[in-house]
């Protein structure tokens, strides 16, 4: 491998979502890659020699500091961490088991900054690197029936934004990348691991949750072309501080210099209609 040759790490790189396609696009364009899941069978069927799959539990603290420690071993270097592995998760906030919350922020939030202990050191002792954070637009405005999952991808944007400040002085990039509807697993995923409690208050509104979760579905942009796009620009000589792409993103961000009261109002009737249900 050439000394100029990009080393890069993917998390969440499960067959059929975006960590998959991310890590071909780098291989694509002359990086060696480090496609990392839990499962290690999940990763089945990429097309370039230059990916290498490796097991990585990202709520593992132990499982990281081996995994990255073996990379850097082994190649030298790692110039690009993209922190992409994400845990749906879709209900009414108000009945959402503690236990589910702390388990997606755990694989969408406290991972991010698992990984960033892990490579921070090795990064700023060379004074250079790139430190991608895959976000989503609900995690700046939220929507209905999906709190839980809006809340940590919130937090990831304001973990980007302050770790861009803060590695800046070491020479290290960081992107945060807020995709709108990106064609992948994740409706999937989401209706199967979706459950309501036997004595919920929401069963009225049960047909809207299970529209929610399709609709980052339908008309959505390709995860080859999300893919090409955000590795050209992570790749360039001066890497873009925020991206947003994909299906609704420049809604979004329209909706952004809207007033909060109307946005939210919007969401709810967007996707509901019905603010009030029949009590007995």
């Amino acid at each position: 491998m050439s000394p100029n040759t990009p080393v890069v790490v993917v998390t969440g790189c499960s067959k059929g979502g975006i960590g998959f396609a991310l890590c071909q696009e780098f291989a694509a364009n002359g990086c060696k890659v480090y496609a990392t899941a839990r499962r290690v069978e999940a990763m089945e069927g990429f097309t370039h020699e230059a990916i290498e799959k490796l097991r990585l539990d990202v709520t593992d603290d132990g499982n990281i500091e081996e995994a990255i420690k073996s990379i850097i071993d082994r190649e030298g270097r790692i110039d690009v961490l993209v922190n992409n592995a994400g845990a749906p998760c879709f209900g009414p906030l108000a009945e959402m088991p503690i236990e589910r919350i702390k388990s997606t922020f755990d694989v969408n939030t406290f991972a991010i900054l698992r990984l960033v202990n892990a490579v921070f050191p090795h990064m700023a002792s060379r004074k250079r690197g790139t430190i991608v954070n895959i976000g989503s637009i609900v995690g700046e405005i939220p929507t209905a029936w999906g709190g839980t999952y809006s809340a940590s991808k919130a937090a990831v944007r304001s973990i980007s934004e302050s770790l861009y400040m803060e590695c800046a002085p070491f020479g290290i990039n960081v992107v945060h990348v807020s995709p709108g509807g990106i064609r992948s697993n994740i409706s999937t995923n989401s209706r199967a691991e979706f459950r309501l409690s036997s004595d919920t208050l929401y069963t009225p509104f049960l047909d809207s949750m299970l529209r929610r979760m399709g609709m980052s579905q339908q008309n959505a942009l390709s995860a080859e072309e999300f893919s090409r796009r955000v590795v050209r620009q992570v790749l360039s000589k001066r890497p873009p501080r925020y991206m947003t792409l994909g299906k609704a993103s420049r809604i979004f961000v329209i909706c952004s210099w809207l007033p909060r009261a109307l946005v939210l109002w919007l969401m709810w009737n967007t996707l509901v209609g019905k603010r009030t249900i029949k009590t007995s």
